[in-house]
């Protein structure tokens, strides 16, 4: 990649954010676009005040969301989202601090020293390579300040890993704490209950054991049952309740058109309404029918949610193997309710292997199958090399300027658009995997998603990058291979950089934008008729999608900090960026459907020290192709250093994330004790874990809890 596309990718990057920024900030002025701008906001019934006088300002750009971004505080994103959302928001804190510091290291010390170092061989097409540890010759003692800078950057990286987890584990005992009267403190998860021998019933089975083995903590138990006979009916009843509310605010979307042409069809709506209503009701009572059918007849599942009196009885029934045989009785904490994945608990446990297995495998599959479409985009990147092997390539560089488009902006955009769908492909794998919970899926999707794009996007990025470069030259000179390798490995920096930019310019503000929302709201609003008053598009923070992509902005910032350290400034914008654009989106737009108490916060940390690792693996590979073995000997300490305190954080903290220690359990019972709130909270678990297929059904029962319009002009 030449200078030209290098700069072309940047300049597209730039002024694309700019446009798309400008316009969210003028968007987000506009009254009509508060269901999309203020989602979160308006499902909560928070008033939204709008200027009502069509002034030149309200069209202007404005960067107040930006220093109001930086305005909010930590305390207020957990009360807004819970301790799940300030995790993200932690890593690119995480990200901020730690390149910060690394490009004061990299641009002050490294780069001087790689541009003055001597010129390497095999250096000709890369545009970076005077900025890179490819300049510097085999053998050079200059090598052993890019070793004395990788030590300073790895321990500062190990302090901030140390310290973020600390300090998210302190956060976590003080929100287990603020929410103790959440149902899930108090009850665990109860799978494989085998029939009672004297009643051939599971719901006896699970009343008995538990009062004889836990006689001073158990309180009652909730038994899952089958309901999938009541799924279509349910849907089909939810299907007529949404045609219900269209008629029912059709008249009212209709007041400013002429009224005697409307009189006739509001007088039809009425009757539509009122044959709506009746297939609704017999719909309700075929449904209720069936409920009492399917108590009646005992249709329940091997599963049970068994409430205690305390937390710490929860707890230690939670973290104990009940029976002699550890496939009976299985027990967990159990999630909030708003967490638990229902149809997951209708597998059978003893399946739950097979499921998971189908899982890995078709992940495993995607992730080969991405292989092609990655070395395209690499073909692409490395225009130069292309026009030898395919010559019809050389046709663009008829146009001027579009081989720097072609080459600096295209890949990464490539690249990106193919792995945007790979999250919610992961996603839906991750809910077949039998996962009680929807965060267990999404933290499972996590690690599918993370692993696939360091196996794709970075590995296979550095891998084809290099292949395209070395074929041919490999059989000419074979003897100086490894030195090319590294050369080779190191140029990559200028398509990560591009990758970096269209990634965080464009990708961040196009979150922020939303604009396959607006398209549709568009679309919604002049098909459907205008309605009285538009309903929040409200969706759930996707941590699936965010985590593993910042992640891997971590790893390919870190492996190339010592490398290539004129990519850290870039990654300082990324993360400023995504800060701002994540602080909007869960103030305003995101909901948090559920609060896991930072239970993905281990995952990242894995995800950064796994990016620790491969930067020094890559540098004991480099001092080692340099031909400065002691370098590389002396590095090995360190990697040893790094997994040793891998160990240590999987002791010293893990455990406190995937258990409820008994002492915060016992803590918080002595504090409900005080104020007399103990049995009102585990007395109000009862019904919080009930089956969807047996819950009350009242589908004519309107919202009628504020008469006041959530979005006012002035």
């Amino acid at each position: 990649m030449n200078p030209h596309s290098l700069f072309a990718s940047a300049a597209i990057n730039v002024g694309l954010a700019f446009i798309v920024l400008s316009l969210f900030s003028i968007f987000k002025k506009q009254p009509s676009t508060a269901p999309i701008y203020y989602a979160r906001r308006l499902s909560k019934r928070h008033h939204i005040h709008f200027h009502h006088s069509l002034t030149f300002r309200r069209f202007l750009p404005s960067v107040s969301w930006i220093s109001r971004a930086f305005r909010v505080t930590e305390d207020e994103i957990l009360e807004t989202g819970g301790l799940d959302a300030l995790v993200i928001i932690r890593l690119f804190k995480f990200g901020i601090k730690f390149f910060v510091v690394c490009s004061l290291v990299g641009l002050v010390v490294l780069l001087p020293v790689n541009y003055s170092g001597q010129d390497a061989p095999y250096r000709s097409y890369y545009s970076m390579d005077s900025f890179t540890i490819s300049n510097i010759s085999r053998g050079s003692n200059r090598l052993w300040v890019h070793f004395s800078c990788l030590w300073l950057i790895s321990f500062y990286g190990l302090y901030l890993l140390y310290e973020e987890y600390n300090e998210i584990l302190v956060k976590r005992i003080q929100q287990l704490q603020k929410t103790r009267h959440r149902p899930d403190q108090f009850t665990i998860l109860v799978q494989e209950i085998p029939f009672c021998p004297e009643h051939k019933a599971r719901g006896c089975s699970v009343d008995h054991f538990f009062s004889k083995h836990h006689p001073y903590t158990y309180h009652s138990y909730q038994m899952l049952y089958y309901g999938k006979d009541l799924e279509e009916l349910l849907s089909q009843a939810e299907s007529i309740a949404r045609k219900i509310e269209v008629l029912r605010e059709r008249p009212t979307a209709n007041k400013h058109k002429r009224e005697p042409l409307l009189f006739d069809a509001a007088r039809e709506d009425s009757l539509k309404i009122s044959l709506q209503e009746e297939r609704l009701q017999v719909f309700c009572e075929k449904i209720r029918q069936l409920q009492h059918e399917i108590v009646i007849n005992e249709k329940v599942l091997p599963v049970a949610f068994v409430i205690f009196k305390s937390r710490s009885g929860a707890a230690l029934a939670a973290q104990s193997q009940q029976h002699s045989n550890p496939l009976l009785w299985i027990t967990e904490m159990a999630p909030e309710p708003r967490d638990v994945s229902w149809r997951s608990l209708v597998i059978p446990f003893r399946i739950l292997p097979l499921y998971k297995i189908g899982v890995v495998l078709s992940a495993s599959l995607l992730t080969i199958f991405f292989a092609i479409p990655v070395t395209a985009v690499q073909g692409i990147a490395k225009f130069e090399k292309l026009k030898k092997w395919f010559p019809p390539a050389m046709a663009v560089q008829l146009i001027p300027g579009l081989s720097s488009i072609l080459t600096g902006y295209l890949p990464s955009v490539i690249l990106k658009g193919f792995i945007y769908i790979v999250p919610f492909a992961m996603l839906g794998m991750a809910k077949l995997a039998g996962c009680i919970s929807k965060s267990k899926e999404e933290i499972k999707a996590c690690n599918m998603v993370f692993y696939f794009l360091v196996g794709n996007v970075f590995f296979l990025s550095v891998l084809s990058g290099s292949l395209l470069d070395e074929i041919g030259e490999s059989f000419t000179h074979p003897k100086s291979f490894p030195s090319r390798l590294a050369s080779s490995v190191s140029s990559q920096a200028d398509f990560f950089i591009t990758y970096i930019l269209t990634d965080g310019l464009s990708g961040f503000s196009f979150e922020i934008l939303q604009p396959g929302l607006l398209i549709w709201d568009v679309i919604k609003s002049n098909t459907f008729g205008r309605r009285g008053e538009k309903n929040p598009y409200l969706y759930s923070l996707p941590h699936f999608r965010i985590i593993p992509m910042v992640s891997l902005s971590v790893l390919i910032g870190m492996v190339y900090a010592v490398v290539a350290p004129l990519l850290l400034p870039f990654l300082i914008g990324y993360f400023c960026l995504g800060y701002v654009v994540y602080i909007n989106q869960i103030e305003d737009v995101y909901e948090s459907v559920y609060d896991t108490c930072g239970q993905y916060w281990p995952y990242i940390h894995l995800y950064i020290l796994i990016a620790i690792i491969l930067m020094q693996i890559t540098m004991i590979g480099l001092f080692g192709l340099k031909a400065k073995p002691a370098a590389s000997i002396s590095t090995i300490p360190l990697l040893l250093f790094t997994l040793m305190f891998n160990e240590y954080c999987k002791k010293r903290f893990l455990p406190s994330f995937h258990h409820y220690s008994i002492q915060n359990a016992v803590e918080n019972d002595e504090l409900d004790v005080k104020s007399d709130q103990m049995e009102v909270n585990y007395e109000n678990v009862i019904n919080a874990y009930c089956s969807p297929c047996l819950r009350p059904v009242n589908f004519l029962e309107s919202d009628s809890s504020s008469t006041q319009p959530l979005v006012s002009s002035s």
